[in-house]
Order: C-alpha cells, then sequence, then structure tokens
C-alpha cells in the first residue's frame, strides 16, 4: 500500500508543470527566479556539507582504542573562503530581492485603480465608476492595476498566488499594492490573515480579461433583467453570506437558507418562534446577536447595519422564499 501510494505521488508529481502556482504578472517571473537561486543554493551547500560531514565520519572513524587524533592547524584561506563567499552570495541575494522589491513597490502613473475592502468573511471591490463587486475582482490584461486596500473590521492579509503578491489588509490605514497581469484567465485570492471562523472561505478570484472586454463589462449593470430572488442570490454571494450559509440543507458556520422562511426557531437562552418570517431575517441580518439560534452559540456574525439596504434586504427574504 506504501509502495503504491509513493508510485502515484511520483506519478502526480511528474505530470506538474510545475511546484509553484502558474505565473500570470509581470512581477511573477522575478520573484520565482530569486526563490528558485536560494532554494537550489541551499540544496547545494546541504549536499556539501552533509555529504563531507558523513565522509569525514566514515573516513576518520577511531579504528582501535590507541588511535590519537593528529595534530591540525589552521588553514587562514579555506577559513576566509567560507566566510567570504556566503558572505557575497548573501550580499547578491540581498541586492537582487532589492531590485525586485523596488520594482513591485514603483507603483505607474497610468494604472487603473480599484479600492479593496476585506471584512468577515469577503472582498468588496470598488471602481472608479461606482461600480463594485464582491470576491470576484475583474481586470484587463497587459494593464498595470493599482490595489488601494483596507478592511472594516479585522486584519485580513490579500493575496495572489499566481501574481506573487501580498498585502495585509488593516482597519483604519489605506496600503497600495499593484500588478500587472499578463495572461487571461481565473485566479484566487485568499485571506492569509486568520480573521474568525470562516476564514478558510474566504475565497475569491481575480478574472483577467481582454481590454475592450473589460470596459463592456466596466459600463454593464449584471442586474438588469434578473427576477427578485435572482438578485438576491446575487447578494447572498457578493455580501459573503455563502461563507456562513450554505442553501443546501447542510450546516457549516451558521444555520442553512435552504428551508428557513417559515420554519420553526428555538434561541440560545430560551425562546422560540413558530416561523421565521420576514421581520425575523431582516433582524438577523442587521443585528443578528438578537436572536441566536440553538447549536450556533459562540459563532459571532457581524452586523449589516449600514451596509446594507431595505431593497436589498427584500431581494434575499425572496431569494431565500425561493429555496
Amino acid at each position: 500500500m506504501f509502495i503504491k501510494a509513493w508510485l502515484s505521488l511520483l506519478v502526480d508529481s511528474a505530470n506538474a508543470n510545475s511546484y509553484l502556482p502558474v505565473q500570470a504578472s509581470t512581477f511573477a517571473g522575478d520573484v520565482d527566479a530569486v526563490y528558485n537561486f536560494m532554494l537550489w543554493v541551499s540544496i547545494f551547500f546541504f549536499v556539501v556539507l552533509m555529504g563531507g560531514m558523513t565522509i569525514f565520519v566514515v573516513k576518520y572513524k577511531r579504528k582501535t582504542h590507541t588511535d590519537k587524533t593528529p595534530h591540525i592547524t589552521h588553514n587562514y584561506f579555506l577559513e576566509f573562503l567560507w566566510s567570504f563567499i556566503p558572505l557575497v552570495l548573501l550580499l547578491g541575494v540581498f541586492y537582487w530581492g532589492w531590485v525586485v522589491y523596488h520594482k513591485m513597490r514603483t507603483f505607474p502613473d497610468n494604472a487603473i485603480e480599484v479600492q479593496v475592502v476585506g471584512k468577515q468573511w469577503l472582498w468588496e471591490m470598488h471602481y472608479k465608476n461606482g461600480k463594485k463587486v464582491t470576491n470576484d475582482m475583474v481586470v484587463p490584461v497587459d494593464t498595470p492595476v493599482v490595489l488601494n486596500i483596507t478592511a472594516s473590521d479585522v486584519l485580513h492579509s490579500f493575496f495572489v498566488p499566481s501574481f506573487r503578491i501580498k498585502q495585509d489588509a488593516v482597519p483604519g490605514r489605506m496600503s497600495k499594492l499593484w500588478f500587472e497581469a499578463n495572461a487571461v484567465g481565473n485566479y484566487r485570492i485568499f485571506c492569509t490573515e486568520f480573521c474568525g471562523t470562516a476564514h478558510s472561505q474566504m475565497i475569491g478570484s481575480v478574472k483577467v480579461i481582454p481590454q475592450d472586454e473589460y470596459q463592456k463589462w466596466l459600463e454593464t449593470d449584471d442586474s438588469a433583467g434578473m427576477s427578485l430572488a435572482q438578485k438576491g442570490e446575487t447578494l447572498y454571494k457578493n455580501k459573503g453570506c455563502n461563507a456562513c450559509h450554505t442553501t443546501d440543507g447542510e450546516a457549516r458556520v451558521g444555520p442553512s437558507f435552504k428551508g428557513l422562511f417559515d420554519s420553526p426557531r428555538s434561541f440560545v437562552g430560551g425562546g422560540n418562534i413558530d416561523k421565521a418570517d420576514a421581520n425575523y431575517i431582516v433582524e438577523s441580518i442587521l443585528n443578528p446577536q438578537a436572536k441566536v439560534v440553538q447549536g450556533y452559540q459562540g459563532v459571532i456574525m457581524p452586523p449589516f447595519q449600514g451596509q446594507i439596504t431595505e431593497e436589498e434586504i427584500g431581494f434575499i427574504i425572496e431569494y431565500i422564499k425561493s429555496l
């Protein structure tokens, strides 16, 4: 069984294109070059040091009880070499890394700007023309994009592995980051700062599209022609409800939305209602700690007071009714 699993791992490794995520930005190649150089230098010195140590252990092992260690004098040239060579390598890597870092922190003047807000447990992206999306950023290919990143509640960290970019999102502080995607496709966004119960569900994507398609997307009203329930489904995703509430009846961090409307509810600390009506859902969205459902004590849902309109709440209620 062990041999079969080992062989399977070898086959999977052989079929993989790289041990690193796909390169999809102008930074990626430079970052990978520094990383690969450090990796192979480390492997080289590991082999030399461990191999030399093993050879010396075997070759100079004490054979008899009467063996005496020979008198060994200093070799100043060797001592200089094994101090000077690592110094040169470290200074070289430092300079190389600084050049790449400086490039990543020199912001172009002709870039598109997008404001990114991290919150439990979603990413909101705001464009200059007022368009807002949640978790699914859209950018044009071969165009520099500057991100102004902040958080509205706790620490988050915006990370796109394929772009080799990462930046902490800090409440009350605006941090800047930029990239230029050079390949059309969809690339994952992760939060790499533990931010609460549904941290692992705080996943988004960057969709890179041709420049002419981007202009059309930017000017398109995505909600045109949608039913109220469909608008509610869009809000369910865009507001991050899907990070904690499923629509298939399976409990996650919070209760599932399936079968919620008009169902009985029992609450922590006593009390219950026969039917979860529209007023109950409104209260649960705006002040979720007012009534905590049995089995979910200790789960802190952030209030959406001031973050969602009455109209949008109505759309979500219609979506819940449709499940």
